[in-house]
């Protein structure tokens, strides 16, 4: 079976700041097939910390408590699923992998409610089996419970494929967020450091390609595009000038 490695350099205690580094690899670029991510956060407050979430069965109508990953502010409840999976850190028992960097982006477009950029990290964690349903359950829940934290990127890997997903919310216009992800080509490698990095998106690639619905008309409806064609528009100049 192929392996995802997790590097989590948890250090710098001089360093103020939530800056945060992830390397995306494909399984063709590395040695022996696997696919890796590695997440570097730079933050003193994180030093000795390993999630853990064990695998469990849940009663129907059970509910999952969701609080804030940075400060534990209590955020909303949400409905459990029937079954959860086995988390550490950040991978779980089926290999899914999911590590983040923030970029902020328009801070008129951050409301602190709905659910934070870290529950949805191991929400998805409990929840999916590969990196797809993934993004899939985390653009789902942001959509149905809103986004409580601002522009953010996810690395989110399974053992076959590799996918950055950029996510920020709507403000006081409306509930949910705006995304776009895609996939890294399996002989390739990426990174992302605290800035949004998708710029265009392949509209016409829906294998490789996946987005909010509204990821462009959201953009004119608040003035961040006035351009004509779809293809033209920039998420990464959008949503974090």
């Amino acid at each position: 079976m192929r392996k995802i490695y997790v590097i989590l350099a948890l250090c710098s205690a001089w360093v103020a700041g939530m800056a945060c580094t992830n390397f995306l690899v494909g399984k063709d670029a590395s040695v022996d097939g696997s696919t890796m991510i590695s997440y570097a956060a730079d933050s003193y407050a994180l030093y000795g910390h390993l999630h853990f979430a064990p695998a469990a069965d849940h009663a129907p109508g059970a509910m999952r408590e969701v609080n804030d990953w940075d400060t534990g502010k209590p955020l909303c409840s949400i409905p459990q699923v029937a079954h959860t999976y086995n988390v550490v850190g950040n991978m779980n028992e089926h290999q899914l992998t999911i590590g983040e960097t923030t970029w902020g982006g328009r801070s008129e477009l951050e409301t602190g409610e709905g659910i934070d950029y870290g529950s949805l990290m191991y929400i998805a964690l409990e929840r999916c089996k590969t990196a797809r349903e993934a993004i899939k359950c985390m653009t789902d829940l942001v959509a149905e419970y809103g986004y409580a934290s601002s522009g953010e990127s996810f690395s989110i890997a399974d053992p076959n494929e590799v996918w950055m997903l950029e996510l920020i919310g709507k403000g006081k216009v409306e509930k949910g967020a705006v995304w776009v992800a895609t996939r890294i080509p399996d002989d390739c490698i990426a990174a992302h450091a605290n800035q949004a990095r998708i710029t265009t998106i392949n509209f016409k690639d829906k294998e490789n390609w996946m987005w909010s619905k509204d990821v462009v008309k959201f953009a004119r409806k608040l003035g961040y595009y006035t351009g004509k064609k779809d293809e033209d528009f920039n998420f990464q100049e959008a949503y974090a000038p």
